[in-house]
């Protein structure tokens, strides 16, 4: 959640920042060229004031003045672009220049020099120059009309370099990004943080949720910092595991108080019963069906004691070789098989993994038992062992009727017999005792057809120790 979450709220603080920042630096480059152009004002203001005392045309040769005045206002343009290599002149509305600097310059037929010239004909002086950006080499131009007796008589044109201020106005954005940078380098850490603060008691949360999900009924979750609603939902959850394993433990001792107090009865009932058989005739039908009925509900009962145990019991987990605990079992397993007429055959390499032994044993006890059950007489059973990285297997296969897609959505449930082997002695709990036990291990059992028939039942355990993230 926090990679997901993260993401966004950065983009929206760099989107927040970029608001911000752009019009900011849009705002520095403007206000950069305004400077210049309110110095270039001035300037053509003064030498605008020179001008208008210069009232007649240049003679003879160009460049020839005819009084002083003409003088000092070419030795100032002169000055002016000697000092600041800007280039300034006066010109009458000819085009001819009274005077300019450097003498060689002169105003172009078109372009924005030119524009400006006309504008300042019409004694107005010309609108402030087109934003120039420091990535552009434009050069700026300001003109102000002379206006003498009323009448534009000529217009002082300054046309400027404009490195400097494309320098100065790259350095405040230089400043601005660096600011941006800082910000945003704040902002995340802040983001951070705040996720962190935010998503905690999700975490423990979602750690405790999957502890108990997996039959750790005893996982809480710890108290953590973050939002009031997170710290309430923590302390709701808890209160609802509190009640949940409350009401399995009731169910759990409910089902191993009722086996156990049943036994008794049911044993002194069987026991009364051998005693009514001695005065019948031998071979009574009726005797032996209800021998029959009440074996089966005394094993019914002994199963039902035993998963109370094995849901409420801990696995007692440790490193196990689970090829030759399997060897065991199928060797324990030879003389039943060969009894009925099934070959038992295992592939057991000697391989690591954590599990409960006696909750082992008693899985594959359980699967092979039921596995040679039900394979026809010289069928085949097969028990192989194999490893990953990640997990253990043991795959049992028989070549036995196998079940349906339906069956096998519901094998495992507890007292579930398919309808086909309603006649064959159990009582439905085998497998879920079975299932019970390897899950509280950190196990699982699992099952699928077997190619042309029968059933395939895969048993897998962690190679790493469970509750421990490698």
């Amino acid at each position: 959640m926090r990679t997901r979450l993260l993401p966004l709220l950065i983009v929206l603080m760099a989107a927040v920042l970029l608001a911000l920042g752009v019009p900011l630096a849009v705002s520095v480059a403007a206000a950069r060229q305004q400077r210049v152009v309110v110095d270039r004002i001035d300037d053509t203001a003064r030498f605008s004031a020179l001008a208008q005392y210069v009232t007649e045309p240049p003679s003879g040769t160009q460049g020839g003045f005819p009084d002083e005045r003409a003088e000092t206002l070419r030795t100032e343009l002169a000055r002016y672009y000697e000092v600041y290599g800007i280039r300034a002149g006066v010109f009458y509305r000819n085009l001819k220049p009274m005077a300019n600097a450097p003498d060689d310059w002169g105003l172009p037929r078109t372009g924005v020099a030119r524009d400006a010239f006309n504008e300042a004909l019409v004694s107005r002086r010309s609108h402030d120059p087109q934003q120039v950006w420091p990535w552009q080499r434009h050069r700026l131009v300001v003109a102000s009309p002379v206006i003498k007796d009323g009448d534009v008589i000529a217009v002082v044109v300054t046309d400027s370099p404009t490195g400097q201020m494309r320098s100065a106005t790259l350095h405040g954005w230089l400043i601005i990004g660096a600011g941006e940078i800082a910000a945003m380098l704040l902002a995340v850490g802040a983001a951070l943080r705040l996720t962190g603060w935010v998503l905690r008691p999700v975490r423990v949360l979602d750690a405790t949720t999957h502890d108990i999900a997996t039959g750790r009924l005893k996982s809480r979750v710890a108290a953590a910092g973050g939002p009031p609603e997170l710290q309430r939902l923590a302390r709701s959850f808890n209160e609802m595991a509190d009640n949940v394993e409350d009401v399995l433990e009731q169910q759990r001792a409910f089902v191993a108080d009722a086996s156990h107090q049943l036994r008794n009865p049911l044993s002194a009932l069987l026991l009364r019963i051998e005693l009514l058989a001695l005065e019948l005739p031998e071979g009574n039908e009726e005797i032996a069906s209800v021998r029959t009925e009440g074996k089966r509900l005394a094993q019914v009962l002994d199963d039902l004691l035993d998963l109370a145990l094995a849901e409420h019991a801990e696995a007692d987990v440790c490193l196990t070789d689970i090829g030759a605990l399997t060897a065991e079992r199928v060797a324990s397993w030879q003389p039943v098989a060969e009894s009925r007429g099934v070959r038992l055959v295992g592939s057991c390499p000697a391989t690591t993994a954590w599990a409960d032994p006696v909750t082992l044993s008693s899985a594959l006890d359980a699967v092979i038992d039921n596995a040679v059950k039900f394979t026809p007489e010289d069928g085949c059973v097969e028990v192989t062992v194999a490893s990953n990285g990640q997990t253990s297997t043991v795959v049992v296969t028989d070549c036995g009727p196998g079940l349906t897609d339906e069956d096998l959505t519901r094998i495992g449930d507890r007292f579930w017999r398919s309808a086909v082997h309603q006649n064959v002695k159990g009582s439905g709990l085998g497998l879920s005792i079975s299932r019970a036990l390897l899950e509280a291990g950190g196990g699982s059992i699992a099952y699928d057809h077997q190619e042309p028939q029968g059933l395939r039942v895969t048993v897998t355990v962690p190679r790493s120790e469970p509750g421990r993230v490698t």
